[in-house]
């Protein structure tokens, strides 16, 4: 398979995560609220935000070198502007979180879920630091960027994994609550609609690693 098929598969995976995702919240959950005074509501928030933003936007800034058709510095700058845009929508995605949890009299930052988000997203936010600094402003020596670069690319590649498995643990947790407080049952079509949106998360991380991948092989 080439680079090409693996990135439509990452296109394809990542917005049928989506539309799973929002289903689940708008069908089979409360909705979505922000502002609401019902905390699960503005649970809800959380993990849209976080896939929807965090991981799906981070995967294309990913692909932004192979999908986008125009100068490197170009792909550079849409590289850089979908990581800022992800981790914005992902610090509203951690407050939706937090909120929720003072609204309902929950703990913070307890579960195996949250230790591996919060670590995700903090080592997020220094990636993309570092990567500004170094290749966009003011902009390191072409020794130093060659030298950071494979360090730039494999981290991203593992800052991906490390957020696609925070997604995959909240999920589980969350079908966990469920079963415990809503009487969830393992055949419901719920729970099946929960497993297959963790299924297309993990393959749209799957398959922006092997774009990638294959890409760099084949240069």
């Amino acid at each position: 398979m080439s680079s090409y098929g693996t990135q439509a598969l990452a296109h394809l995976f990542g917005i049928l995560a989506i539309i799973l995702l929002l289903v689940w919240l708008l069908h089979f959950r409360e909705g979505i609220d922000y502002d609401s005074d019902n905390g699960f509501r503005v649970f809800n928030v959380h993990p849209l935000m976080m896939f929807m933003g965090f991981i799906f936007l981070g995967g294309e800034a990913i692909l932004s070198f192979q999908t986008i058709p125009s100068q490197r510095q170009t792909k550079k700058f849409f590289h850089m502007m979908l990581h800022l845009i992800s981790i914005i929508l992902g610090i509203v995605g951690l407050c939706a979180a937090f909120k929720f949890h003072n609204m309902m009299g929950f703990p913070n930052v307890y579960s195996l879920h949250s230790w591996i988000g919060i670590g995700t997203f903090c080592l997020s936010g220094l990636q993309w630091l570092v990567g500004f600094v170094t290749f966009m402003f003011p902009r390191a020596a072409d020794r130093t960027r060659t030298r950071v670069v494979p360090w730039h690319v494999a981290g991203g590649r593992a800052l991906l994994f490390m957020a696609v498995c925070a997604a995959e643990t909240g999920l589980m947790e969350k079908y966990g609550f469920l079963r415990a407080k809503s009487n969830l049952q393992p055949h419901q079509r719920e729970s099946y609609l929960i497993n297959f949106t963790g299924l297309a998360i993990l393959l749209f991380g799957v398959f922006v690693d092997l774009s990638v991948s294959l890409r760099r092989n084949s240069v």
